[in-house]
């Protein structure tokens, strides 16, 4: 994908952007009998139609597989990218005898699907040893265009201390090893065994984002650029901020709210840094309580309001949220989809909380697999 900004369209107020979004999805791939995740990547690839291919790719490991949209200024072209490529992508796992899952990780015990064949993921290995996970860890990354890399840092910096509230809100992956882990993201768990897995920290400028990256290669924890694992980052590839903390959505629904509400967050962030207005330089630790909290509690329970301290109900805090974005909504023409999204999301709960309720009422984790797949192929999130 590509990410840029755009110049506004004539009737918007003078002086501001609208801003590109674009979204990378990770999904699993399971037996469509046991719901345990299978190495079928290659299978699948081979199933996908010539013209998508661009936008399929292998992750990390044989149990994965990945998409990229497009980037665009308009949700609907977000919603029709992702639905085209989750349909075909679900059609071709079905066409290899598999079954595609937008979940953060597989619910069911089973072998761990061996890594994929690349150079560089042998190096990880070879590092980082027994830190790869269980089935796969199935992660969104929402990319958004920035002019140029030292607006991007000052973006970064206040961006970090609201990055929580998205996290409770992308939290799909309650269940492992057959049972459920007490979590509402429980990959976040697994992923931050990763040693460069971290909120992203306060940062002075691009050098010093650049310095960073330098001594953490140097360090070990690193092997390139690629393995920066913050929550937020500059890409590597785009001229973009990407905000990579949630588990993959269940539904396009799920995914397009999310994408919305990042590229909100990134603007408000533009037009504070454009203002002269300080970031909220919130406590490294304050930060890992509070992405530890969304973790676990998803929306579903407490969170940590970042300004306090405090916690709060996890959905009063996300209203607060919500409304501080506002304007940038408005601005991208996003407040009403927004709006209808959000009642969704408070009548049908996060993935996690879908994913109990489903088992709640069959005691099945093949049941909540079934569920997912439905989730994942269509746009309801019910």
């Amino acid at each position: 994908m590509t990410g840029q900004v755009t110049e506004a369209p004539s009737g918007t107020a003078a002086g501001t952007e609208l801003l590109t979004v674009g979204v990378e999805e990770e999904f699993l791939l399971v037996d469509p009998h046991t719901g345990a995740a299978v190495p079928a990547v290659d299978l699948v690839l081979e199933q996908v139609p010539a013209e998508l291919r661009g936008q399929v790719e292998r992750e990390f490991q044989t149990s994965q597989i990945e998409i990229g949209s497009p980037p665009g200024l308009e949700l609907s072209s977000i919603r029709h990218s992702l639905g085209v490529l989750r349909s075909a992508l679900a059609d071709a796992a079905e066409r290899a005898g598999v079954r595609l899952l937008a979940i953060g990780t597989g619910p069911v015990d089973g072998p761990v699907p061996p890594v994929v064949d690349k150079p560089r993921f042998d190096r990880m290995i070879e590092r980082f040893r027994l830190l790869v996970p269980g089935p796969g860890n199935n992660g969104m990354h929402v990319h958004v265009g920035v002019p140029d890399p030292e607006t991007g840092v000052q973006v970064l910096n206040h961006v970090r201390p609201w990055l929580p509230m998205l996290h409770a809100i992308t939290t799909n992956s309650p269940f492992a090893r057959g049972e459920d882990t007490g979590y509402a993201s429980w990959r976040s768990v697994e992923w931050e065994r990763w040693p460069s897995v971290a909120p992203t920290p306060w940062l002075e400028s691009h050098e010093h984002y650049q310095r960073l990256i330098r001594q953490l290669i140097a360090s070990g924890v690193m092997l390139d650029e690629g393995m920066l694992y913050w929550y937020a980052r500059l890409s590597a590839k785009y001229p973009t901020v990407e905000l990579r903390i949630g588990d993959v959505c269940p539904s396009v629904d799920d995914a397009v709210l999310v994408a919305a509400l990042v590229r909100a967050l990134v603007a408000t962030a533009m037009a504070d840094v454009d203002a002269d207005r300080p970031a909220l330089q919130t406590d490294h630790h304050l930060l890992v309580g509070a992405h530890w909290r969304a973790a676990h509690d998803g929306l579903e329970g407490q969170g940590v309001d970042v300004t306090t301290g405090e916690l709060r109900p996890a959905w009063e805090l996300l209203d607060r949220f919500v409304e501080r974005m506002r304007p940038a909504l408005e601005q991208h023409g996003d407040w009403a989809e927004v709006t209808d999204l959000l009642g969704g999301l408070r009548r049908h709960g996060t993935g996690a909380a879908r994913q109990r309720a489903v088992f709640a009422r069959t005691g099945r984790l093949v049941d909540v697999v079934q569920d997912v797949a439905r989730q994942t192929r269509g746009s309801g999130s019910s």
